[in-house]
């Protein structure tokens, strides 16, 4: 009897995919190829598909049925799993009235509207008193969801399952005991230089080789794409199609390249989920941090490291034989790894990046706590840029309108950047332990053993299991930051001779 509710059961959740999916080719259109007229209707059709897609996992017949799933006694394990996590949403989408939901995506169309005209006429007073709705609603969200140690812990929750203020407070402490004292030793070694990088890369040769490397990462064009957009992000239909966006800077090469692998690390996560559960939750990421690792491993640990230049290194000069014939892998290599504090978050090297991710995380903390005003949240952080990375914002526009993330009410988001930073180092690490000869096979260009490690180990579980549960099976134990901390201090004591 229950096979045939479970048939119901996924009959429902493909539905409300189709849909959504077909929202984010809306969604994926807009920032990529949409004419600026369309804008007009667009907000609107979007809104239409997610609504009915709401409608059809909020509805008592849908509560009802995922009710009597949970008490049948013949499902087997993965179809357990998938009632368990839907119901779980589905009690928390409840919590939402559908009124609140509404008025949350007009507010987010609002919001997001103010702040580019915010940014256009560089001055946050245009944008704070649609912040500050944004704001209140975030904190009636907090409540509606249900009482938990901390407000922001609820926000957290839609982002990181599990995730609390009080395992972040701890995370950012480490930071800020670590940290400053390497940042401070780098500052006081000569600085490397990253001239190279400042020169004329033509569009088209950059286009090619960041191609290049993501078919040698194993990123399938057979079932995904890269095109251009304002801000990289990626995108998923099914794991059959993905699609990444990059920019691409003719006066910067570290721009498109650094996007191209991060986003390939996002892609390669989303075409390794289980085909078959498509729409359910096995078939989706774990959580944000997860997904973050990904990105996170790939460009960071992988892309940023000496062994996979070897390879590509010769494989770049070829391409811009002008440019790079005469910088050498040593030079080349230092420059994609310069250390120097900055106001932009997304331009941050991998030291000083915790920085800016600590700063959103205390304002947002205090925002949803009702001890920080929206009026003086630009005050704030000026403050905090000058107490934690010594630079002072000169501008609104390369200071506190810099992301787009609170005009969308994403408050909860920014840890995970951290997190997955933190995730990636230690999951390297076992990677290194578990495959013979990582470094070796990785200096020839081969990443094949690394990406199947991946998928056998992170990738194929989709939500079977929250951040912390998958990272202790991994590893063997739960997130720690020490991993990250002796990556970074020893790739940076090499660099800076520290």
């Amino acid at each position: 009897m229950s096979h045939h509710l479970y048939t119901q059961y996924t009959d429902l959740l493909h539905k409300a995919a189709d849909l959504n999916y077909a929202a984010a080719v809306l969604g994926w259109d807009q920032e990529v190829y949409m004419p600026p007229k369309g804008a007009e209707h667009r907000g609107q059709q979007l809104a239409t598909l997610t609504t009915m897609a709401h409608e059809m996992l909020t509805a008592d017949s849908c509560g009802k049925l995922l009710d009597e799933l949970s008490a049948a006694t013949d499902l087997d394990e993965t179809a357990q799993h998938n009632v368990r996590l839907s119901l779980e949403d589905h009690t928390k989408n409840k919590k939402l009235p559908a009124k609140f939901v509404e008025e949350l995506s007009q507010q987010q169309s609002t919001c997001f509207n103010a702040w580019i005209e915010a940014r256009k006429k560089n001055d946050f007073s245009l944008f704070a008193p649609s912040l500050d709705k944004m704001i209140s609603l975030k904190r009636k969200q907090a409540a509606l969801y249900g009482s938990v140690a901390h407000p922001y812990d609820a926000l957290l929750d839609d982002y990181e399952k599990g995730a609390t203020v009080a395992m972040l407070d701890g995370v950012f402490a480490g930071i800020r005991e670590t940290l400053p004292a390497l940042l401070g030793k780098i500052k006081a070694a000569p600085q490397v230089s990253d001239d190279c990088f400042s020169q004329h890369f033509p569009r088209q040769q950059q286009w090619n080789f960041g191609i290049d490397v993501l078919k040698q990462m194993g990123f399938d064009f057979e079932a995904g794409r890269q095109d251009v957009s304002e801000h990289p992000f990626t995108t998923s239909f099914s794991p059959q199609d993905v699609r990444l966006t990059t920019r691409v800077d003719e006066h910067n090469y570290a721009s498109m390249l650094w996007s191209c692998i991060h986003e390939g690390g996002h892609g390669l996560y989303e075409q390794g989920l289980p085909m078959e559960q498509y729409g359910l939750p096995l078939g989706s990421a774990a959580s944000l941090g997860i997904h973050e690792s990904q990105s996170r491993l790939w460009e960071n640990c992988v892309g940023r490291g000496r062994d996979f230049w070897n390879f590509f290194y010769p494989k770049l000069q070829q391409y811009f034989p002008q440019q790079l014939g005469n910088v050498s892998m040593d030079t080349f290599y230092k420059a994609c790894n310069r250390v120097e504090p900055s106001l932009i978050r997304t331009e941050a090297d991998e030291v000083t990046y915790h920085f800016h991710v600590m700063i959103r995380y205390e304002i947002e903390k205090a925002l949803i706590a009702g001890t920080l005003e929206t009026k003086d949240i630009r005050d704030r952080w000026n403050e905090l840029y000058v107490q934690y990375l010594g630079v002072r914002p000169t501008d609104d526009r390369t200071g506190v309108l810099q992301d787009v993330h609170w005009s969308h009410g994403s408050f909860g988001y920014f840890p995970t950047y951290t997190l997955g930073s933190f995730y990636a180092a230690q999951f390297f690490h076992q990677a290194q332990q578990d495959i013979d000869g990582l470094k070796t096979q990785l200096s020839r260009g081969e990443t094949g053993a690394l990406l199947q490690w991946l998928r056998g180990h992170i990738h194929q579980y989709g939500r079977r299991y929250t951040s912390e549960e998958l990272c202790e099976r991994v590893t063997g134990k739960r997130l720690d930051a020490t991993y990250f901390m002796q990556y970074i201090q020893e790739k940076y004591a090499d660099i800076y001779g520290i």
